[in-house]
């Protein structure tokens, strides 16, 4: 989106506001706001905020089109010492909760939490949306949307965005220095499995804008039941019992296991024959599916490094699976027996800076 190109005055929303708190005052009302980086301004409008009767304020440093050019939203959010100092005035001038939302564009997500925690925050919400272009014109030859025969940058978000919110929020969740820092998760949430998976990786709860978009408010009901069901199944009594459950499993690359060796299996009943792991394993991997005259396809264990690219193009679910080689089996494509021991990269042979790097 490339919204925000024209403002509401103010005081609109602010009735609206307070019309909607008055409609469910059971409700959680939480205000975004972006405000120039100036202590008076934000001054101004806290007190201006808090006569809606909202429940707390959400200090949008994320937004990377339109307020970013005013100074504002990621134009903040990409400044750690910004971050810190406007959290500190708001919790300064108000006693709502402040939650300050990140922006994705910036290299180390770490680092503007640190910061907002620093200014004493009472949560983080991440992500807001990706900078970026998502489509040409080509009869035109103008960027999508566009306005009066121009385009710009704007905000991505989405299904696609994800992936990358999840390593984000994983990311503070496990960094000593924001761990235990309240997350309200952002980012692609369109089922239950999405809010399950970002609340396992920390977050308290989740936000929903382009499912809505999408479907209307009827989603956000599918995905409490749908929550609800698996919870369950799981056994779970409420989202205490698993919030945050996946995030001591989330380890840096150099940590890996490299003596866990697996292997790509095919279930023959389960195939359908569409060629679709042969032709991604033969044009853009190893090598390591081979098809039968007949069209049957099996993997070469000599072959198969477990990259787990089949099973990621498969559309049969759990046709391909991955098998564990015990401790004593020869590796065929070594040569060589799996072992019993924990060992990383740091001490690989195939590292150059381990002590024990191969000649």
């Amino acid at each position: 989106n490339i919204e925000l190109i024209t403002d509401r005055p103010l005081q609109t929303n602010l009735d609206e506001i307070t019309r909607v708190k008055k409609d469910y005052p059971d409700r959680a009302i939480v205000v975004s706001l972006m405000v120039p980086c100036e202590e008076q301004a934000w001054k101004r409008i806290l007190p201006r905020v808090e006569e809606t009767g909202c429940d707390g304020i959400e200090l949008n440093f994320g937004c990377p089109h339109g307020m970013a050019e005013r100074g504002m939203g990621s134009a903040v959010g990409q400044v750690p010492e910004y971050i810190e100092m406007v959290t500190r005035w708001c919790k300064e001038n108000t006693d709502l909760p402040v939650i300050v939302k990140l922006t994705p564009n910036i290299t180390d997500i770490r680092y503007p939490a640190q910061a907002a925690k620093r200014g004493g925050a009472d949560a983080v919400s991440l992500i807001n949306t990706i900078n970026s272009i998502t489509a040409v014109d080509l009869d035109n030859m103008a960027p999508e949307p566009t306005i009066d025969g121009k385009g710009t940058h704007g905000g991505y978000c989405g299904p696609a965005v994800k992936p990358i919110a999840l390593n984000m929020v994983a990311e503070i969740a496990r960094s000593p220095e924001t761990a235990g820092l309240p997350i309200s998760a952002i980012g692609g949430v369109t089922t239950w499995r999405d809010a399950a998976e970002f609340m396992a990786l920390g977050a308290g709860n989740v936000q929903v804008c382009t499912a809505v978009m999408t479907y209307g408010f009827k989603i956000v009901q599918e995905m409490i039941s749908g929550l609800g069901q698996w919870m369950d199944e799981k056994g779970y009594g409420s989202i205490d019992d698993f919030v945050g459950q996946a995030v001591p499993n989330v380890t840096d690359w150099q940590y890996l296991n490299l003596n866990h060796i697996t292997k790509a299996v095919i279930n023959q009943d389960a195939c359908i024959q569409c060629g679709r792991c042969y032709a991604a394993c033969e044009d853009t991997s190893h090598q390591a599916i081979e098809m039968s005259e007949d069209r049957k396809f099996s993997v070469k264990d000599d072959e198969c490094v477990a990259c787990n690219l089949c099973v990621n193009v498969c559309p049969v679910e759990g046709c391909i699976t991955m098998k564990t080689l015990q401790p004593g089996e020869v590796d065929p494509r070594t040569g060589k027996k799996v072992e019993k021991e924990y060992g990383n990269w740091l001490d690989h042979p195939n590292n150059p800076g381990s002590g024990c790097a191969a000649e």
